[in-house]
């Protein structure tokens, strides 16, 4: 047993993997996204305690309907591999009963400290917010030099992929860097698909429940049109996009 800590649970969760699924959200999260709809996460001392036996013996109550419909557990965040030790631990013991395992990541990890986890993790759910390293910087804090080398990684190794961009309009909409993150992904050989996600402002309104100052709130969701345009440059390349 190992004690983690959480923000919240989803348990009929539709859209964090395939299936129906349980849906962990784990506190704590290196990265500051602009667009993040969860800063709650952000913080690894705050949410609450749990360990990965109240976890799995609570999992084990939806069972039948993640078996009927090819669901499984989801860690999500946050970013759950800050806490590789619980996720490690849980992911064990779900495979033990053959239940699916996903990971929703950045994917901004060092991959020495979270192979154990990746045998047990049956889909990354990777993260590229940007595939320009500076503008990637400007977005979130940090270097996408991780993310990348890590989903190279999971290529190398054949551990199923799907990608997820989200399209913030005048910001991550540059066709030109769209069609390098098409060229980029186009060459793992474990992606089975790539999720456009049109940026929202649903979180807004814990930036100000928190006093954190929101900088995107100028800016409104894309067009259909746009996402549509995106959407074609992976079909293209002869990726599933979503």
């Amino acid at each position: 047993m190992v004690m983690g800590k959480i923000h919240s649970i989803e348990t009929c969760g539709t859209v964090d993997g395939p299936g129906v699924r349980y849906v962990v959200f784990m506190q704590g999260c290196l990265l500051r996204c602009a667009y993040c709809h969860n800063p709650d996460t952000w913080h690894l001392n705050d949410g609450k305690e749990a360990s990965t036996d109240e976890i799995f013996n609570d999992v084990k109550r939806y069972i039948p309907y993640m078996k009927a419909s090819g669901g499984g557990v989801t860690l999500t965040g946050g970013e759950p591999t800050l806490q590789v030790e619980f996720c490690t631990d849980l992911f064990k013991k779900l495979k033990a009963e053959n239940i699916h395992t996903a990971i929703d990541t950045s994917g901004f990890v060092d991959i020495e400290k979270v192979e154990e986890l990746v045998k047990y993790t049956d889909l990354f759910l990777l993260d590229i917010k940007h595939i320009d390293d500076d503008e990637h910087k400007k977005l979130t804090g940090v270097s996408n030099r991780k993310t990348l080398k890590f989903a190279k990684y999971l290529s190398d190794i054949d551990k199923k992929v799907w990608i997820r961009y989200v399209v913030v309009p005048g910001i991550t909409d540059n066709m030109e860097e769209i069609k390098k993150l098409a060229d980029f992904v186009s060459l793992l050989k474990n992606l089975d698909r790539v999720e456009i996600l049109p940026y929202h402002k649903m979180g807004v309104y814990k930036y100000e429940a928190l006093g954190i100052p929101y900088s995107l709130k100028e800016i409104n969701p894309p067009d259909t049109s746009k996402i549509e345009e995106i959407k074609e440059e992976f079909r293209k390349r002869d990726i599933k996009v979503v």
